[in-house]
């Protein structure tokens, strides 16, 4: 565990389970409102135009260039999405009340703003300060609670939505520590904290600086990542795939035109191949070289 809340949320929770600790209807009442405050969000809130937030600021320059020049252009989102972001919402609100519930005090969400250079802005709200550092609260799949969140590196390595960004720009215009994220595992319930204390908030800083100067002076379209060649058993198979960091985004289709969602075609396994986003395939006899 690394952190000691970690273990007081454990030792409630055991409590509980034995029928020596229940929940206050306080904390109960906090927990329904966030949830409540959530759904009115999610749901009858009007959508608004593109602006850089503290919440998309890390995510690929591509992919915001898109979202704010070419928003027509994006793959629609399925239903599941908004069924997942309540649930994250709800995981948040809950996770908050188990704090309260195990005796850990802690300061709530609120709005702040980052200034940047040349009179620039961004706002977003924090899930909440505890120790005198800004966490933020995630829930994740299995896969993503076991590799993507398995530490600070494993997550900054293929940070595609832009979680580091996001909790660093947040300390910082709060005028606090980097503290890190409070992971539950939508499976089976698990959780764990991953600390940012190895973060370089001057890198991190810098990168925002950069996407936001980008955005703001309309600068031409560039492609973030390049299609990773395929290999089998070592050798390459000569067929190029989408890059895992592009894999959720919205807009791939239109920035790799050849795209094609196809079974692998180097499995050789007796079970259904898995399906691979290929960009390339040696076969193509109109490859030229370019994408």
């Amino acid at each position: 565990m690394q952190h000691p809340a970690e273990l007081s949320i454990y030792s409630y929770l055991r409590k509980s389970i034995d029928g020596k600790a229940g929940m206050s209807q306080e904390v109960i009442d906090k927990v329904a409102d966030d949830i409540k405050e959530a759904l009115h969000k999610q749901f009858n809130s009007e959508k608004k135009n593109f602006k850089v937030r503290m919440s998309n600021v890390g995510r690929p320059k591509c992919q915001l260039w898109f979202d704010k020049n070419k928003p027509e252009n994006a793959e629609p989102l399925p239903a599941s999405f908004k069924i997942n972001m309540i649930i994250g919402d709800i995981v948040e609100a809950v996770f908050k009340g188990l704090l309260r519930s195990s005796g850990t005090e802690f300061e709530d969400n609120d709005t702040v703003t980052l200034k940047l250079s040349d009179k620039a802005k961004i706002s977003g709200e924090y899930d909440m300060i505890l120790d005198g550092k800004v966490d933020d609260v995630k829930s994740a799949s299995p896969w993503s609670f076991q590799n993507k969140f398995e530490d600070f590196h494993s997550l900054n390595k293929g940070d595609s939505f832009g979680y580091v960004s996001q909790l660093v720009g947040y300390a910082t215009a709060a005028g606090k520590d980097v503290g890190g994220w409070w992971v539950v595992n939508k499976g089976n319930g698990d959780f764990k904290y991953v600390s940012a204390s190895e973060v370089d908030k001057t890198e991190v800083l810098k990168k925002i600086e950069d996407t936001y100067d980008y955005l703001d002076k309309d600068k031409p379209f560039e492609r973030c990542f390049e299609p990773v060649p395929e290999t089998y058993r070592g050798k390459a198979s000569g067929n190029h795939k989408l890059s895992k960091t592009c894999g959720f985004c919205s807009h791939k289709k239109k920035c790799w035109p050849t795209l094609r969602a196809l079974p692998s075609k180097v499995y050789s396994g007796k079970l259904t191949p898995p399906t691979v986003e290929y960009v390339k395939l040696w076969s193509d006899q109109h490859d030229n070289g370019n994408y």
